[in-house]
């Protein structure tokens, strides 16, 4: 395979350590190519250049990263808290000090605006702070005996090999939120990023080889998906599997697990609702609805889908939303627009199909619905008002900068119409009264609630979803927790 880093044309040549730039796996501490010499280009989505190419390694090679991470787990796993903490530490530092070409890289590959690039390695970073502080914490928890002349101890050990699935949305933060839990729990782990945004972990991976992890603790597997992962869900020795996807992804995941009873820990997808009550701070809600519909560019599980926006104060929400969305900015994310490209044509596709489906059930069209370019990845951002409730964007994931908008009367109904569909991530309601506000977070069915605010997400909070939104938490102490065991001991003192 030939280097990324070529003397003419270098599509990094703005990042300044260049040994981030990584275009083979790293298996066993080593960066290493496949046997056959298959890859998989990688291109900028902002105007479909080329970036590289990395390899697309098969199930036998893939199967080689198990056995490195199986062999290197006792030493791991074994290593007092306070030097695993340490290594930690060191791969946090380095990810602040290469802050500016972690966000680069990830704006090349995945197309989000820079400034929201940056905003992710920071966020990244902070779980592999907050982890390097949690790996010390987990402690024997002493139980009073129910039994005569014995002592009962809990311990929490970690489960072994731990396989972590990433998306191409976020794709070092998604990567950092498992690994450092994993790490921490004293788990080794296997790793398989989205082929379409591999180099922001495989950066990741030269940090944790430069902070000093053994050769096989940290193993970043590349190819596709389907033959990289399944020789994982066969192999008992890959004790967890946390996957970031799609639901339907994740189904078939949970199914193929079955043959070895894994951990399963899926955050999978989201239709959140946005709920806006008469007496809301109008100010705020419309600032918030921007930021939960348009952040990422519209592509993020926490998006919201729906807006339920109560009629008396409807016509003016629709009217200011509308006009706030018009003026957002479009274009390549190395230019820090509001809004950058979709990340492939399916996903320009599939704001056609929602915005023509609505349109042709009743929607009005009060901004956008259009790609401004047919051979670009971009899609403007688009409002519909009065949009059926039979509407696909009202049943779908968008996915995508396009927000339906539908009226409602009085809180039975609204709470009826969120809580109507499979998924149950996250929920945001806009409202001044301290008992709707008690009554609806705890009637809502999402594993998260946002009341009159969007972001809420961080390394000390158990994020997660309901229903067929996933399985498990990432983040808190619950995180660390999914990647350990409890074992009960019981000790006679006769």
């Amino acid at each position: 395979m030939t280097d990324l880093v070529h003397k003419s044309k270098n599509p990094f040549s703005n990042i300044k350590d260049m040994g981030l730039i990584r275009n083979f796996s790293f298996i066993n501490g080593k960066w290493m190519s496949n046997q056959d010499g298959a890859v998989v280009p990688v291109t900028n989505p902002a105007d479909g250049s080329w970036l590289g190419d990395v390899p697309n390694l098969n199930a036998e090679e893939s199967t080689s990263a198990v056995d490195a991470a199986s062999d290197a787990f006792p030493g791991w796993s074994q290593k007092l808290p306070q030097e695993r903490s340490a290594i930690l530490r060191r791969w946090f530092e380095l990810m602040i000090e290469n802050k500016k070409d972690l966000a680069l890289l990830m704006t090349l590959e995945q197309g989000k605006p820079i400034s929201e690039s940056r905003g992710e390695i920071d966020y990244a970073a902070s779980f592999i702070e907050f982890y390097a502080e949690e790996s010390k914490r987990p402690n024997i928890e002493s139980v009073t005996s129910h039994l005569s002349n014995a002592e009962v101890e809990v311990w929490l050990e970690p489960v072994g090999v731990a396989g972590l699935i990433t998306p191409w949305n976020f794709p070092s933060a998604m990567l950092t939120r498992k690994a450092a839990a994993a790490l921490a729990a004293g788990c080794t782990l296997v790793a398989h990023p989205s082929h379409e945004t591999p180099y922001s972990a495989l950066a990741l991976a030269e940090l944790a080889e430069r902070a000093g992890f053994p050769a096989g603790v940290v193993n970043i597997v590349t190819g596709r998906a389907r033959t990289v992962v399944t020789p994982w869900m066969s192999d008992p020795r890959v004790r967890a599997i946390s996957f970031t996807g799609s639901t339907q992804v994740g189904k078939l995941l949970y199914a193929q697990s079955a043959t070895t009873i894994k951990r399963m820990v899926m955050e999978l997808g989201g239709h959140a609702p946005f709920i806006v009550f008469e007496d809301a701070d109008m100010d705020l809600a419309i600032d918030e609805a921007i930021n939960a519909k348009f952040a990422t560019s519209g592509q993020d599980c926490l998006g919201a889908n729906r807006f339920f926006v109560a009629r008396s104060v409807y016509d003016i929400f629709c009217e200011r939303f509308a006009k706030r969305a018009s003026k957002l900015t479009v274009g390549p994310g190395i230019e820090d627009p509001d809004i950058g490209p979709l990340m492939n044509e399916q996903s320009v596709a599939k704001q056609c199909e929602h915005v023509d489906d609505a349109v042709s059930t009743g929607a009005r069209v009060l901004t956008g619905g259009n790609r401004p370019s047919q051979d670009k990845l971009f899609f403007t951002p688009t409002v519909l008002a009065d949009v059926s409730l039979d509407a696909l964007i009202m049943k779908e994931e968008t996915f995508g900068p396009v927000a339906a908008i539908v009226p409602f009367d009085n809180e039975d109904e609204v709470l009826q119409r969120a809580n109507d569909t499979e998924y149950g991530l996250v929920a945001y309601l806009h409202t001044q009264d301290p008992r709707r506000i008690y009554r609806l977070s705890r009637a809502l069915q999402f594993g998260m609630v946002a009341v009159n605010r969007t972001k809420v997400t961080g390394a000390p909070i158990p994020f997660g979803g309901v229903k067929q939104s996933g399985l498990g938490r990432e983040g808190a102490r619950q995180g660390m927790e999914a990647f350990m065991d409890m074992k009960y001991v019981c000790r006679d003192w006769s």
